[in-house]
């Protein structure tokens, strides 16, 4: 059973501020601002030139809250002002797309799917949220390790061991903290309501 949203109810946690031109803007940014600072939580990786981040964690949370065009746009301006330099990327870098640029990609397009899964109810409730996060992840992953095969020469394989394999059980843990994240939050504005 699907869940479509009811005119007049919101469709994802940030339609319950006030609509305006300053307050899209201020969402748009803030996203890339959260997602900035997700991306200073490094964790390196032995063998492979991709580290755990919370970028994932909070593309995808960006997505769900914003809907799928402010979260597209939050990504976006991550992206576009990272390559700019601003130093927000993992590790407080900047600058053109490296062999992790896959994944930065994949975090706009990961935010299109979330955000409009997110519309239709897949934010609201625990397994509903597990299943749209590993939706997004494997959008992320499909286009991050795609990239690094490319960027590195690496056959797909190698690929996968290096830039997939390595980083499921954390990418499992920010799963399940947004499954407690997202629907406690609806819980919390339908008491309200």
């Amino acid at each position: 059973m699907s869940v479509v949203p009811v005119p007049g109810r919101p469709a994802v946690l940030a339609d319950l501020v006030p609509r305006s031109l300053v307050r899209g803007a201020a969402l748009v940014i803030g996203g890339a601002v959260l997602t900035g600072l997700a991306a200073q939580i490094v964790v390196p990786v032995p063998g492979s030139p991709v580290p755990i981040t919370g970028q994932t964690f909070g593309a995808l949370l960006v997505g769900a809250a914003l809907g799928w065009r402010r979260g597209a746009a939050s990504m976006l301006l991550y992206l576009v002002a990272g390559m700019a330099g601003v130093p927000w990327f993992q590790d407080g870098k900047s600058g053109w797309l490296g062999v992790t640029g896959g994944y930065l990609v994949g975090f706009a397009v990961a935010a299109v799917l979330v955000g409009a899964l997110a519309a239709r109810g897949g934010d609201r409730t625990v397994l509903r949220t597990i299943a749209t996060m590993v939706l997004g992840n494997v959008v992320i992953y499909a286009i991050g390790v795609s990239w690094l095969a490319a960027a590195t020469g690496m056959d797909l394989t190698t690929a996968i061991e290096r830039g997939l394999l390595p980083f499921l059980i954390g990418d499992g843990i920010k799963i399940l903290l947004a499954a407690g994240l997202l629907p406690g939050a609806w819980a919390l504005v339908n008491r309200r309501a």
